[in-house]
């Protein structure tokens, strides 16, 4: 029989930080429930990914697979903290030990414009919300927003998600041009670089009616947050890096760049929207600076804003710029609350900031090399430093929680009979392989050609 320590943890969310997180408290012995949201706890593994990433996606979905596997581990799926169940009922109702949040960051950051809110879903598009219909909208039985995504799009954003972004714009403008000539291409093709795919055929944008997307960024090419440096005297050749792999990127998916331009206002003619007003900026000492009666208009019928992703809004939580408000800036857990913590880039804490910035960093070195050379492993290096994080992170709270008094059997089983019904409620058995072949999303079909299975 497998034994436990008396103690009993909710995780809320079942990605990547969630499940190992869930793996090494059950290692230790705890019990544990991890609740997701979704059918299945993949996150932003399969939602934030571009779908291309096809070999990738299905070694790190299994990997989480894997981990809640573990016989301390309870799969709850299709349940919404907020919705299904609520902070104060787990901790006061249930008895858990501690609950975790885990829960990313999943809400976009809003695009601030006067107006702006009465196009959203119509010619404002986020990220979030683009990425989820990009990865999904080619299955049999998708339910999900339809986005017609046009020529010309204005992009707004200077990260990586930016770039990701703007190659599926790409992709997917330059896929249909070809489709009307007649011509057959796979995403996985045009990912690899839309530049060697016109060559093939003998075209170019122009050749094709597309003038392309325009990826507009606040700052300078060199000030996008590309190349990661740790002191001053690596600034100047980090600036040099990030400009240079931005050029090559906007060569090879053959977009259009506009730096030093800042979104002021929106263009509405009789009612519809027509595109955006930029004003010029200058960087100074490391400084933006509006230039006074630089605006200019930019015609589109479609913006996407790529500027940021945020955690959801808890009711009851503390918040502080939007991050959760921890007890102390060294702490995960979460103001106001002695068994409640939070794991990842949702709490505010100076050093979670400090750790969300360094994964910010990492990811963007090893994510843009992905995009210059297609090689998964740097997303899996990432991954796995994400996971040393939270090793970490765990270790504190398992500092923390062994001040509370371990569980009875009798507290023990109304957590476990509780559990249960949530799981009759969505027809779980706990036959955790069979519920995921009846529920995984639809994917594309794709052939590895000799080439790129050697790199």
């Amino acid at each position: 029989m497998t034994t436990y320590s008396g103690y009993y943890i909710a995780i809320i969310g079942g990605s990547v930080a969630g499940s190992e997180a869930a793996y090494q408290l059950a290692q230790q012995g705890a019990k544990v429930a991890v609740f997701d949201q979704l059918a299945l706890p993949y996150g932003k593994i399969e939602d934030g990914l571009p779908k291309w990433h096809v070999k990738l996606r299905d070694k790190e979905e299994s990997a989480i697979d894997e981990k809640l596997q573990h016989p301390n581990i309870r799969f709850i799926p299709k349940c919404r903290l907020g919705k299904e169940i609520d902070l104060n009922e787990l901790i006061d109702e249930w008895k858990f030990t501690a609950v975790i949040l885990a829960i990313g960051a999943w809400r976009d950051r809003p695009l601030e414009l006067p107006g702006i809110e009465n196009f959203i879903s119509k010619n404002l598009i986020y990220q979030n919300k683009l990425i989820k219909w990009f990865n999904h909208y080619h299955e049999s039985d998708y339910k999900g927003i339809n986005i017609d995504l046009p020529d010309g799009v204005a992009v707004i954003g200077g990260g990586l998600s930016s770039i990701d972004v703007i190659k599926i714009v790409q992709i997917y403008t330059v896929q249909k041009a070809l489709k009307k000539k007649g011509i057959e291409e796979d995403i996985f093709s045009l990912e690899r670089g839309i530049d060697k795919v016109l060559e093939k055929h003998q075209l170019t944008m122009k050749d094709l009616g597309l003038k392309g997307a325009t990826l507009f960024y606040r700052k300078r090419a060199k000030d996008m947050p590309l190349k990661p440096y740790s002191d001053e005297s690596q600034k100047e050749k980090a600036q040099e890096v990030s400009e240079r792999m931005l050029n090559i990127t906007k060569d090879r998916y053959l977009f259009n760049y506009q730096p030093n331009s800042v979104a002021v206002g929106t263009l509405v003619r009789k009612g519809k929207f027509d595109g955006l007003i930029f004003q010029k900026t200058l960087v100074e000492d490391g400084r933006l600076i509006a230039i006074e009666g630089s605006e200019f208009e930019f015609y589109t019928t479609m913006v996407i804003s790529s500027i940021g992703s945020l955690p959801e809004h808890i009711a009851g939580l503390p918040s502080k710029n939007d991050l959760i408000l921890s007890h102390s800036d060294e702490s995960c857990r979460v103001a106001n609350f002695k068994n409640v913590f939070a794991i990842g880039n949702a709490v505010t804490g100076r050093g979670n900031i400090k750790e969300s910035r360094a994964h910010g960093r990492e990811s963007a070195e090893r994510i843009l090399d992905r995009h210059l050379d297609p090689k998964k492993e740097q997303y899996q290096a990432f991954l796995r430093n994400l996971e040393s994080k939270v090793d970490q992170q765990v270790q504190m709270i398992q500092q923390n929680i062994t001040e509370f008094i371990p569980l009875t059997s009798e507290e023990i089983k109304l957590i476990d009979d509780k559990i249960s019904a949530l799981q009759q409620m969505v027809d779980y058995n706990e036959d955790y392989y069979s519920w995921k072949e009846n529920h995984l999303w639809e994917r594309l079909e794709h052939t590895i050609d000799s080439k790129e299975e050697a790199k």
